[in-house]
């Protein structure tokens, strides 16, 4: 060992550098070799003291023993050295003696490295000048670059004082406006004025020290070619601190159009603004403004849309001249889906209707008036002196999406081999109730079939277990499985099912778990988690003891349901072959066997009786007896509406331990549950667990989906739609779980309550008038924000649901609306008036007629705000045939 590597060895890099100083390029290339060894065996375990000590001597002693520029660059940003890596002093002075041509390699090749890849900028900016190089413009340079400005503090100095004396800003600046992401570090300077970057800057192009008019440039095309909204913030405070004057904002008049039209709103809003002030001055030719008009007023921001129409009608007032040009483009705003917007547009014509000229520009008129809302339709036609002969409208036909059908299992993989490539890709990247259900009945009729060739197969699979290492397996992995939370995921039960079949859980530990169970049993859905637990640790426990020939209770359907004819059969296989029965897997079986249909219950009950064995009886009388439904008893809180239901005694008395659970009644308090179930994969697997019975698992899980309003929680309401689809009733249960998910926080819980909304309404199990009264008390309580339940109608109503949207709607404003008839809401509640708007364009398309209690009440009351337009409106619909 040479005194070099002995010197890197022992962690001393003061001694690397100084031994480096006195050798040739020859002598360093020599050592080089023995260098990427220590590498390669810190390589095995890095994060240890010595490899600590080690590392910056190290990446030293490489850096200076190759003559590379490719290998010096590749040694000193490479990924193992990055979080103990020499200094960027001690690099540079190893580095020094090198020809500047070398020396601006490899500066430029270490920019051009990503920026993860956190090469020091003072080691860049040290390469680039020794070498007296152009300075690289690369990504990570200009990172380190803003780092570098916005961090080096020295006293009484500030980022335009680091700036003037940086001898390539100019080319920095440039780049800086070409790179990606760049606004969050922008905008970690925290000072202003000239210890900003925007004021910074400014001040810059005013002394001359940058170019204005290039910089300006740069700043707005930035804008234009988009990117975060981090990025928006920084360039647009950026560009306003420059303050162009009014020539330099006349030059830029295509690139604030363009802002205007397709910019982020708040770079829109800017735009607008100047472009407000260039056409109130007259600087603005009509025809720009009818331009720009017409882009602006199809933006959704009703902020940006209703500036515009107050721009258009101060031009129009200073200028009558202009009707003709801007009233065609002011009637584009009839189309607008807030009536607000149609009504202030309507106006405008109405103000300026005099100046209007006969033929083209009054038919465009009448033409975008067809598009009003009925209620303004006769408004039109009085203004414009015309009439609005629309075809009569269509009768309305509700168009609702087609509820999924369920999908028949396909078989077991009918080789070990396709088995594992199952098992493995479940394990990685999870599945469905299908998936799992398929597999398991796989893994156990491989196991009974061949267990040696299923470990096999297996061995690929195993061998990436945590608890399975070179063909042995880690002690005391039966703790990982009977914890107190239990089987944590279908996945968990997967592996304890390998696990035992690699033999790495004691017999014992399968005959405890089986008798005393591993699911917590402080929560409402602990039934459902022990059912199913109970389910696999019994599989676990026969597979040691006594393999089974398959699966009695795979499903026949992705639901979870299982056909009786296809138990029956089953059960005749089992008597044939002479195996017994395994309690849990015949259980939950029964719990899925369908019942719904009479025809085919009481078909398979006589083939069942006529087995003559005690699970024949058992299925025939299961089979002859209906459906448990449950009884709810409501219970309310201040902010809370839950469900309480009585004991099922058909699952307390008829099913064996592990499974009457099921049975116990349900507690509505909220204070009482504390629950450990938080793997969002099981909550399909528990449906699954009673696929005919929605509502029993629903009400479990009410309480859980109430917090996705309530306490803005995430994802619980994921489990909706599946809920909606089941092949049971679906009752109070789904109907208050739907409402709570409906005024869910997270928006993909607000679509999944919209996806069981509708899968409900199509099949034909949508109480409307429940759901309407149930969002009433909610939203009356605050467990619901009325404007969370608005994006979620929205969104139905995007699917063409505009009745169901609206015989919800007709029973949910009447209790909104009660407290304000009868004084006892001291103002209405933030997003009413957003939810009569939706309530009121579902009754125009539908042509519904009617009355809502209370409405009148509100329509009638003093003034024009929003909730009160919102009341007229909808009460015109309901009692006002539409113009002719």
């Amino acid at each position: 060992m040479s005194s070099l590597v002995e010197a890197v060895r022992a962690g001393r890099p003061a001694e690397v550098v100084s031994l480096l100083d006195g050798m040739t390029d020859a002598e360093r290339r020599a050592e080089f070799p023995e260098l990427r060894a220590v590498r390669k065996e810190l390589r095995a375990d890095p994060w240890t003291a010595q490899a600590r000590r080690v590392y910056p001597a190290l990446h030293a002693a490489g850096t200076a023993c190759q003559t590379g520029a490719a290998g010096v660059a590749a040694w000193i940003a490479a990924a193992d050295m990055r979080w103990w890596a020499a200094s960027p002093g001690v690099l540079i002075d190893l580095l020094g003696d090198r020809s500047p041509a070398w020396l601006a390699d490899v500066a430029h090749r270490l920019a051009a490295r990503p920026v993860t890849s956190r090469v020091p900028y003072e080691l860049m900016a040290g390469l680039v000048r020794l070498a007296g190089c152009p300075v690289p413009t690369t990504e990570a340079y200009v990172h380190g670059w803003v780092d570098h400005i916005g961090h080096l503090w020295q006293r009484g100095d500030t980022v335009l004082d680091r700036l003037r004396k940086d001898p390539h800003l100019t080319a920095l600046v440039s780049a800086l406006f070409e790179t990606a992401d760049i606004g969050g570090r922008l905008s970690w300077s925290a000072g202003e004025g000239e210890n900003s970057w925007s004021g910074a800057l400014a001040r810059l192009t005013a002394e001359g020290a940058l170019d204005r008019r290039a910089t300006v440039d740069a700043c707005v095309a930035r804008l234009l070619r988009g990117g975060p909204a981090s990025d928006h913030r920084v360039f647009l405070r950026m560009l306003q601190a420059f303050a162009l004057t009014r020539e330099e904002e006349r030059e830029r008049v295509a690139d604030w159009l363009a802002l205007a039209s397709d910019g982020p709103s708040m770079v829109a809003a800017h735009a607008q603004s100047v472009l407000a002030s260039l056409a109130l001055d007259g600087e603005l030719p009509a025809r720009r403004l009818a331009e720009m008009s017409g882009a602006v007023l199809f933006r959704t921001e009703k902020k940006l849309v209703r500036a515009q129409l107050i721009l258009l009608g101060k031009v129009l007032a200073r200028d009558t001249s202009t009707a003709d040009e801007l009233l065609p483009t002011v009637a584009q705003a009839f189309a607008h889906e807030d009536s607000e917007v149609q009504e202030r547009a309507l106006k405008l014509v109405e103000r300026h209707r005099r100046a209007i000229g006969a033929g083209p520009v009054r038919d465009e008129l009448r033409s975008a008036a067809e598009q009003l809302i009925p209620a303004l339709r006769k408004r039109a036609a009085d203004a414009l002196g015309v009439a609005l002969d629309a075809p009569e409208a269509p009768a309305y036909e509700e168009v609702l999406p087609p509820a999924p059908r369920p999908v028949r299992l396909t078989p077991a993989p009918a080789t070990a081999t396709e088995l594992a490539e199952e098992v493995g890709a479940l394990l990685v990247a999870g599945g469905d109730v299908a998936a799992f259900e398929r597999t398991l009945d796989g893994l156990v009729r491989e196991t009974h079939r061949d267990r040696e060739g299923l470990l096999e197969a297996l061995a690929p699979v195993l061998a990436q277990r945590w608890w399975y290492e070179r063909g042995s397996v880690r002690h005391r992995v039966e703790a990982s499985f009977t914890g107190p939370h239990g089987l944590v995921g279908p996945w968990h039960a997967l592996e304890l099912l390998l696990a035992t079949l690699a033999g790495a859980v004691p017999t014992a530990a399968l005959r405890n778990a089986l008798a005393r169970g591993t699911a917590s049993a402080q929560c409402g859905h602990a039934p459902l988690a022990r059912a199913f637990e109970t389910r696999a640790w019994e599989l676990a426990f026969r597979i040691r003891t006594e393999p089974l020939p398959f699966l009695l209770s795979t499903p026949t359907w992705s639901t979870g349901l299982l056909d009786p004819e296809d138990l029956v059969a089953r059960l005749e296989e089992y008597g044939r072959l002479g195996a017994r029965v395994s309690g849990a897997d015949f259980a939950q079986a029964l719990l899925r066997v369908r019942r719904g249909d009479p025809a085919r219950a009481g078909a398979a009950a006589e083939r069942a009786a006529a087995l003559g064995t005690a699970e024949g009886a058992r299925l025939a009388e299961w089979l002859a007896s209906a459906p448990s439904t449950g009884v709810f008893t409501r219970r309310t809180w201040e902010d809370r509406v839950l469900l309480e239901a009585d004991e099922i005694p058909e699952f307390l008395h008829g099913l064996p331990d592990g499974f009457r659970a099921l049975g116990l009644p349900v507690s509505g308090d909220p204070a009482r549950w504390s629950c450990y179930h938080w793997h969002d994969g099981m909550r399909p697997h528990w449906l699954a667990v009673l696929p005919e019975a929605p509502e029993l698992v629903a009400v479990r899980m009410l309480r859980d989906i109430s917090f996705t309003a309530i306490h803005d929680s995430r994802g619980e309401a994921a489990i909706l739609p599946l809920l909606a689809e089941s092949d049971g009733e679906a009752g109070e249960a789904v109907r208050l779980a739907v409402a709570h998910g409906l005024g869910a926080r997270h928006p993909e819980d607000r679509l999944a309550s919209v996806d069981a909304l509708l899968v409900l309404a199509s099949r034909g199990q949508l109480d409307a008038a429940g759901l309407g009264a149930d969002l009433g008390d909610l939203a009356r309580r605050g467990a619901v924000k009325p404007t969370r339940l608005v994006d979620s109608m929205r969104t139905a109503m995007s699917t063409g649901a505009y009745g169901t949207v609206w015989e919800t709607l007709r029973h949910t404003l009447p209790v909104l609306l009660a407290d304000m008839a009868t004084g006892a809401a001291a103002a209405p509640a933030r997003g009413l008036a957003d939810l009569l708007a939706v309530a009121a364009e579902c009754a125009e398309r539908t042509g519904a007629r009617g009355e809502v209690p209370h409405l009148a009440h509100t329509a009638d009351r003093r003034g024009s705000s929003r909730l009160v337009g919102q009341a007229r409106r909808l009460r015109a619909a309901l009692t006002t045939e539409p113009a002719a």
